[in-house]
């Protein structure tokens, strides 16, 4: 039995399913192997309090999960860090939204947050809702929202593409259009395993790439906008493509690494310090800004059921960023 949506904006909950190697497994073993909260007799102890579900049901301490059983377990509620909880709704009917995201705000609940997310605060207006694409915590700007299951499902079926256009202040003096057709592979020279770094189709690693089952094909075409003295530059990133950390890796490879990004910025060990709490106010303003300088400032798609093409624009927040 499935919670309803007023349930999961209510209760934040975590959960797991059964994997088949784990068929069969005492509920209590199975959670303290999954989440390391507590250990078997915490997990105990937490069923008995009416924490811990099996597929939406009241667990029972000497229950024994089975394959594809969804075990949930609701976390005691505790403080949020603080986050922008003001968006704006560009665009609303009955089957889609568009939102703008200001550049403090997760979209979905993880780590700390989770009242303080998008998701949290337009389901509370309007009900339950689903992201077509989604934007990192520090990007600012238009995501769309699918408002039915319906919506959700033409937008995932591939035949609904999304036109996207990206605004992104770098260091340095970028010139003219890049067209950066090549490859996403990881950063082996970095010691965080999500860092990417992008390698152009005609280069010598090229060929690495493409054998590489973890590489991903990216496209982006980037426009010089104007410049920000006395060492910035505004760039337009339209995307062909889209990956995760795209235009903040192809920029950082491209030598014009975005300002404010504490992972493709002018030196990952402040995103190692950072994540440690260990950085100066030294270290801090080589950041230049609290927050990466990255803002989605372009959506066109068509409605998948009324066939109008629809573009959304949002300008870069300039006040933000002091130009």
């Amino acid at each position: 039995m499935g919670r309803s949506f007023a349930d999961k904006l209510a209760r934040r909950q975590l959960y797991s399913h059964v994997p088949e190697a784990e068929d069969g497994a005492a509920l209590p073993d199975y959670l303290a192997a999954h989440f390391s909260r507590f250990d078997r007799a915490g997990w105990g102890r937490a069923i008995e309090e009416g924490l811990v579900t099996v597929n939406g049901l009241p667990a029972l301490p000497d229950m024994n999960v089975k394959r594809h059983d969804r075990v949930g377990y609701y976390p005691p509620e505790t403080p949020e860090p603080d986050a922008e909880l003001h968006y704006r709704t560009v665009y609303e009917d009955g089957d889609f939204l568009v939102l703008d995201k200001p550049g403090n705000l997760c979209m979905h609940p993880t780590g700390p947050f989770f009242r303080h997310t998008l998701w949290h605060l337009a389901g509370s207006r309007y009900g339950e809702i689903r992201f077509v694409h989604r934007l990192d915590r520090e990007t600012s700007g238009l995501v769309i929202a699918a408002r039915t299951r319906r919506a959700a499902a033409a937008m995932d079926n591939g035949n609904t593409p999304v036109h996207k256009e990206y605004l992104a202040l770098v260091t340095g003096d970028f010139r003219g259009r890049v067209h950066a057709a090549g490859y996403l592979v990881h950063d082996r020279a970095s010691a965080v395993r999500k860092k990417k770094r992008f390698v152009f189709a005609d280069s010598r690693e090229a060929d690495a790439a493409r054998l590489n089952p973890t590489a991903e094909t990216a496209v982006t075409d980037l426009i010089e906008e104007s410049h920000v003295p006395p060492d910035l530059t505004l760039v337009r990133a339209i995307l062909g493509t889209g990956r995760q950390h795209q235009v903040r890796a192809t920029l950082f490879s491209l030598g014009f690494p975005l300002a404010g990004d504490k992972l493709y910025g002018p030196d990952e060990r402040l995103f190692l310090k950072i994540k440690t709490q260990d950085l100066s106010a030294d270290e801090f303003a080589k950041l230049r800004f609290d927050r990466q300088a990255l803002h989605a400032a372009v959506l066109e798609f068509r409605h998948p059921f009324t066939g109008e093409l629809l573009r959304f624009e949002s300008p870069f927040p300039r006040a933000e960023f002091r130009f």
